[in-house]
């Protein structure tokens, strides 16, 4: 999630240590449960989608390792360790069948600022997964792989924010190239997302696909440590046609699955905490995932060590589930 002292227009609380919180959400979660607008055609007609195969969290744990080993030094915007984790990103989605999507293959740089004014290099990631049905929309799957670097001699490794997002949108990607879906993808790993979401704002001001066949962003950051074992689902407060497709989603889900952080503004409404903002800033709905915040959030002590795979399985099972439902709709807004 963005840096609260690096982003002034970030509404949460400028402690690194608290952020969001998990006040009002049954109330929000009800609400975005009742609405009955129907978006398209019903979830229910969407093709289900295969279960994780044994061992997806396992695999996407190892990826959580490899993105914070030494080396990669918390993946600030414009470091040595930003262009280390963009090859280990490039080599996984080479060894798929996913397409280069950017202005110079996988990239998109982007000249992007620092809290204190200095500008440095940035570089999205994009590919595309090819959809069954060639005139659909895309459907923009997206996950920051920036973090806060070193500070003070301190790395910040960023695990759950957000090399699990990361190893998430990975997971998507070998599942859309192995089994594509009647949308097709557009697979964005946004850079300077701490910066105040500077990549994905570079995406939406200049698309490398056009822009009218953009139809929804689905955000993945932090989804990976939860004690509740929950996973929180935004985006049909602000988009209510979203909600009966997403609903579903929830019934008789591995993990917990909860809807709100979407509404009423403050720090509670994670609308534009992250990069789903660009895209709803632009008018083209968002649905996030995400954890609340942990004691490690934006710590030197948010460490791969402290995320459980099993915990993982699930987020990759409701994942899976939310994208059939937007793969089965016609209409998201």
């Amino acid at each position: 999630m963005t840096d609260p002292a690096a982003a002034p227009h970030d509404t949460r609380n400028s402690s690194p240590r608290i952020g969001r919180t998990p006040h009002r959400l049954r109330a929000l979660a009800l609400a975005a449960a009742a609405v009955v607008a129907v978006a398209g055609r019903p979830a229910a007609q969407a093709v289900a989608p295969a279960p994780p195969a044994p061992g997806v969290g396992a695999a996407m744990h190892a990826r959580i390792v490899a993105l914070t080993a030494p080396g990669m030094d918390g993946r600030a915007t414009g470091s040595e360790g930003a262009t280390k984790a963009r090859a280990y990103i490039e080599a996984a989605l080479r060894s798929t069948s996913v397409l280069p999507a950017g202005v110079d293959r996988f990239a998109q740089p982007f000249t992007a600022t620092t809290k204190t004014g200095t500008k440095v290099p940035g570089v999205n990631l994009l590919a595309r997964c090819p959809g069954r049905r060639a005139d659909a929309p895309y459907l923009v799957v997206s996950a920051h792989y920036d973090h806060l670097g070193v500070r003070d001699g301190t790395v910040y490794p960023g695990a759950d924010d957000n090399a699990s997002g990361v190893a998430l949108l990975l997971h998507v990607a070998e599942r859309c190239a192995a089994q594509p879906f009647e949308h097709p993808l557009l697979l964005a790993f946004f850079d300077a997302e701490e910066q105040g979401l500077q990549g994905a704002r570079a995406f939406v001001e200049n698309p490398t696909v056009p822009r009218e066949r953009l139809a929804v962003n689905l955000n993945f950051d932090m989804v990976s440590r939860s004690d509740a074992r929950e996973i929180f689902v935004a985006g049909p407060g602000r988009w209510p046609r979203l909600a009966p497709l997403l609903t579903p989603a929830a019934k008789d889900a591995p993990i917990r699955v909860r809807f709100g952080h979407d509404t009423g503004g403050g720090q509670d409404d994670w609308t534009a905490q992250s990069d789903h903002g660009a895209f709803h800033a632009a008018g083209i709905p968002f649905v996030y995932l995400g954890v609340e915040d942990h004691a490690d959030y934006h710590q030197p002590t948010d460490t791969a060590d402290k995320i459980a795979p099993s915990f993982l399985d699930g987020v990759a099972t409701v994942t899976l589930r939310v994208l059939a439902a937007l793969d089965g709709a016609t209409a998201f807004k």
